[in-house]
């Protein structure tokens, strides 16, 4: 599962899960028009695409796209901030979704971080490496009470000592667990069979140049098969450019 996400989600299906289990094909039109939307500055270009597995955690130059009924998730490095509440305005509401979530983490780094806005108003956000708290604002929720009871601790390696200073909960398990709540799939850890995963859940790639250098697309021969049967040069989602 990967070990960096850095994503938002605009939400107003009541329940995501079921959303992205019953439509595994997003719709690249309109994530196409979402990924210029929030890159007014940049040319955006149709790219290699696949699933969260892989583009959970995207590099600068790149934005990961999944637009669904009711459910849109954008895979961004914008989205991996120290202070969620710092999040660009344009990114918090771009489409006058109920709820807006933030998730996002780095395994590597220890580090972990969520935020939700309800309607574009702030409700809650949380930030925090494994010994050091950069935002935590808001209430916090019903379900983070065991995490701060020490019920999650970290998880030393052998031989390692803890920081005096360290935290009840690993950050990133602490995100990952906002993911749960709020969009009912795990990135990481332990899951039945039935659990939705991220290799179940399709995004579109954009690669970002700035204006004017972008390289010409480059367009698919003509061809009747379903693959491209109403993608145009979309044809992303089943052809060879698709990785899990």
């Amino acid at each position: 599962m990967p070990s960096t996400a850095s994503s938002l989600w605009y939400i107003d299906a009541p329940d995501p899960a079921a959303v992205l289990r019953d439509y595994p094909d997003p719709d690249p039109e309109a994530a196409f028009a979402l990924a210029k939307q929030l890159n007014p500055d940049r040319d955006v270009v149709p790219a290699a695409s696949g699933t969260l597995k892989v583009w959970a955690g995207p590099d600068p130059g790149s934005v990961y796209i999944g637009c669904y009924p009711g459910v849109t998730v954008v895979c961004t490095t914008p989205a991996a901030l120290g202070r969620p509440t710092r999040l660009p305005e344009l990114l918090v509401r771009p489409l006058a979704s109920e709820h807006t979530y933030l998730v996002s983490y780095d395994v590597p780094h220890g580090w972990g971080a969520f935020a939700h806005w309800e309607r574009g108003e702030f409700r809650r956000a949380f930030s925090a490496t494994r010994v050091n708290i950069l935002e935590d604002e808001g209430l916090p929720l019903v379900w983070e009470r065991p995490f701060w009871a020490g019920e999650h601790p970290v998880q030393l390696q052998p031989g390692e000592l803890p920081d005096p200073q360290i935290l009840p909960f690993d950050p990133p398990k602490f995100a990952d667990e906002a993911n749960f709540e709020w969009l009912g799939f795990r990135y990481r850890g332990e899951l039945s069979e039935d659990a939705l995963r991220p290799t179940d859940i399709a995004v579109c790639g954009f690669s970002l140049y700035p204006k004017g250098e972008a390289p010409a697309p480059a367009l698919p021969e003509e061809s009747d098969s379903p693959a491209h049967n109403g993608k145009g040069w979309f044809g992303w989602l089943r052809g060879h450019d698709r990785v899990s």
